[in-house]
């Protein structure tokens, strides 16, 4: 027998097929009110599968915020608490976190210690 749960193993075929509520729940040996909050997920959500826990947060340095930050950070060099500290005295409450994720995925960043940029040799012995 599958062993994924009643809720992904029959939700799709029973719940499509025009079925009477009550039938389903007898079927599946579960309680109607069950089958019924599955029809509305699907009917509400357009979908069975679960919603993110915690739900969908909006980030903080996105639209203008985001572009206010890509001109600071090409205008000259900076760093992450310098920029947050820049973004709070603008009224924008974030953390250092939210700005080295931001830095990092607009591709932004840069290492210091570069081998093409290093200033003494590498210290591997044979």
């Amino acid at each position: 027998m599958d062993d994924a749960p009643l809720f992904g193993r029959y939700s799709r075929t029973c719940l499509g097929a025009g079925e009477t509520v009550r039938s389903i729940a007898e079927a599946l040996q579960i309680s109607h009110s069950c089958v019924t909050k599955w029809k509305n997920l699907r009917r509400d959500a357009g979908g069975l599968s679960p919603g993110k826990i915690g739900g969908h947060k909006k980030r903080v340095l996105s639209d203008a915020n985001a572009d206010w930050l890509r001109k600071r950070i090409r205008s000259g060099p900076f760093t992450l608490r310098k920029l947050t500290q820049e973004l709070a005295a603008r009224g924008i409450k974030t953390d250092v976190r939210a700005v080295w994720t931001f830095v990092h995925t607009e591709g932004l960043s840069f290492k210091k210690n570069d081998s093409s940029h290093r200033t003494r040799p590498s210290r591997r012995r044979p």
